[in-house]
């Protein structure tokens, strides 16, 4: 809630909720999508359907707009989940950059299925196809585990 709050603040309004698979980013994200009155976008689902008719190459040159156009943009914050999909190497995108654009007029909170160590983001393991790196991250990042614990009572 802090790191929503402080993205108000910055150029990027992009908060990242990083963790491995099954350490509860998707619980978290659903009782923050909850708070706020609002719906946990599953960008998984919602881009395979509009990229499903279109070629490789439209994909490619689309996808930021059809991105754009998934959520409804009256919210101040938008909650986005199993963004998979960004990865995939024939999108040729860079998640990062796509997430940080969407960012600007909104904030973004977006569930990130890597981990945030020592100040560098991963994305899956090195040598998978879709393996992605950051030295330098232009966003808030909170890192969750299996021992993390969120209390929305307040």
């Amino acid at each position: 809630m802090r790191s929503i709050e402080a993205a108000e603040e910055l150029y990027y309004r992009l908060v990242l909720v990083a963790g491995k698979s099954g350490t509860g980013k998707t619980s978290v994200m659903q009782k923050l999508a909850d708070k706020h009155n609002t719906e946990l976008i599953n960008i998984n689902l919602c881009l395979s359907k509009e990229l499903l008719e279109l070629t490789e190459k439209q994909r490619q040159l689309k996808l930021t707009e059809i991105l754009s156009g998934i959520f409804d943009c009256t919210n101040k914050v938008v909650f986005l989940d199993n963004i998979e999909v960004l990865f995939d190497v024939e999108l040729k995108q860079d998640p990062l950059r796509l997430l940080q654009g969407l960012s600007r007029n909104l904030i973004v909170v977006a569930s990130w299925n890597g981990s945030f160590d020592n100040g560098k983001l991963t994305y899956a393991e090195p040598g998978h196809r879709e393996y992605r790196k950051y030295d330098s991250i232009d966003a808030l990042v909170v890192g969750i585990n299996e021992e993390t614990t969120a209390d929305f009572s307040q």
